[in-house]
């Protein structure tokens, strides 16, 4: 088994002169996409890194329980369990925060904590302040935007786009004078490709079956109603597993039961290896109304999996040209076709060595690292 250790030592940071000391601030930590780019951001930490993430909203007991794979990292965390209205509080207790334990980084991701951390950051004058946004869809509803533009004009961070798209919307939408693109990256040494058979066994899904996969908060923005739609279009050979926890779950259960494919859906629930879900699949499909940078495609890519996906945001970036595909949203026969389309490929390429060569996380933490030191 190879891990692509050649490619990775290519990317490794240089090592700053001290200790560094980084701090990320998120609205929440629940299943999501920027909360687990987060905490593997922390997991991969070069050695002369410090880091800590703090939570504005939620408190330690019930996150954890919530997301159990939160205590391999709750020593690097803190919770400020901020009401959900506006709180001027909490930026006080942030730039105490900041004060007293003097970061060298402030890593803010999205709009709120670009608030609460963003004003907190400058009234301390401490910390470098970078700030990532991780979509821009958002940027459509004028409240949104206003907010926005003024507090880049108050807080001056340096302003990351995690994808071409994002940034070419930023663009469009504020007048700022520097936006570096640092796409974002997972840990290809953790997701790499095994034994189907073997995968399928330890989570007791189905050996004979073609085997569709999907991943993601159980929500209506990720379009697990259109993939059982889409199902239902397929062969009876054909079975679904679905990778995720969230307020749906009842009504895509009774949709699947009204489609009469209730029977060919495997409902996993939180997956904790999700390396082996990956290679349990034929192939993986992300059939999300919205997105910004995905990681799940770029983690089934790397275990070898082909993938689909909805041509929304900025989807398209992390999908590999050769052996990928993409469908327009809310399209279920599109779906289909898609996969009838990637399953009839007489020689499948594996996707593996784009996510390697544009995705691998230690290159984007070298790019975050040289940005907080000053160099582009």
């Amino acid at each position: 088994m190879t891990f692509d250790n050649e490619a990775n030592e290519k990317t490794a940071p240089t090592k700053p002169s001290k200790v560094q000391l980084i701090i990320h601030v998120v609205q929440h930590l629940t299943p999501g996409g920027i909360e687990s780019m987060v905490l593997e951001m922390l997991r991969c930490r070069h050695a002369q890194q410090r880091v800590l993430i703090i939570a504005l909203e939620g408190e330690r007991e019930d996150s954890i329980k919530q997301w159990p794979k939160l205590q391999d990292f709750e020593q690097h965390i803190i919770f400020l369990n901020k009401p959900r209205q506006f709180h001027l509080a909490t930026i006080q207790k942030l730039r105490r925060l900041f004060l007293l334990i003097k970061p060298d980084v402030i890593h803010t991701h999205h709009i709120g904590p670009l608030l609460y951390a963003g004003i907190a950051a400058k009234s301390s004058q401490q910390a470098q302040h970078i700030h990532t946004e991780h979509d821009a869809w958002h940027f459509d509803t004028p409240k949104h935007a206003w907010l926005q533009r003024f507090l880049l004009m108050l807080t001056q961070p340096r302003l990351v786009a995690d994808a071409d798209e994002v940034s070419m919307n930023l663009k469009r939408v504020f007048d700022y004078r520097d936006i570096t693109v640092i796409k974002n990256g997972i840990d290809c040494r953790r997701f790499h490709s095994g034994n189907q058979k073997q995968a399928r066994q330890q989570l007791d899904l189905p050996l004979g079956a073609m085997l569709i996969g999907s991943a993601g908060r159980l929500e209506k923005v990720k379009g697990h109603d259109v993939m059982i739609r889409a199902l239902a279009l397929l062969p009876r050979t054909f079975n679904l597993a679905i990778a995720g926890i969230g307020s749906q779950e009842k009504d895509l259960k009774q949709l699947s039961k009204d489609l009469g494919v209730e029977n060919r859906i495997i409902w996993l629930g939180l997956v904790d290896d999700m390396p082996t879900f990956y290679q349990s699949l034929d192939v993986f499909c992300l059939p999300s109304r919205h997105e910004g940078f995905p990681l799940a495609t770029l983690e089934a890519q790397a275990c070898g999996t082909a993938t689909i996906a909805s041509d929304v945001g900025a989807v398209k970036e992390t999908i590999c040209p050769n052996t990928g595909g993409l469908f327009n949203a809310e399209n279920a026969q599109a779906i289909a076709d898609q996969i009838y389309s990637i399953l009839a490929q007489a020689k499948p390429q594996n996707p593996r060595s784009f996510v390697v060569k544009n995705n691998d996380i230690h290159h984007m933490l070298h790019a975050y690292q040289r940005l907080s030191l000053g160099n582009t």
